[in-house]
């Protein structure tokens, strides 16, 4: 059973940036691949970035390349997400979501956080 637990969120001016968090527990965490999505009013939710168990391989929506980095720490157990140059249309709730498959998919993971609320204002 692996549970996940986010922070970081918050408001910020467009431009700005913020660093969420997602601590990690459970058995073999490396074996997992680490996912952020984002949900807004009224959307699905939508993936934003994804890394590999070792941490060697990344993914990124097109709509934060080059803008969101992400990254894991296996020692600590957590997952970061570094958001620059942060939009309005960044505003969602931000979950962080665990599953053994390299997928899109969020119905296919099978853990999640409780989510963080991320809103940047104009």
């Amino acid at each position: 059973q692996v549970q996940l637990a986010e922070s970081g969120g918050g408001l910020v001016q467009a431009g700005g940036s913020l660093r969420l968090s997602c601590a990690a527990s459970g058995p073999t965490l490396y074996l997992y691949v680490l996912g952020w999505f984002r949900q807004a009013p009224g959307k699905e939710r939508e993936l934003v970035a994804r890394i590999s168990g070792t941490g060697s391989t990344t993914n990124y929506a097109d709509s934060v390349k080059g803008r969101f980095t992400i990254s894991r720490d296996n020692v600590k157990n957590t997952m970061y997400l570094q958001m620059n140059s942060l939009k309005p249309e960044d505003t969602a709730v931000y979950y962080c979501a665990a599953d053994l498959s390299w997928s899109t998919n969020a119905r296919l993971y099978d853990y999640w956080g409780q989510g963080t609320q991320v809103t940047v204002s104009p």
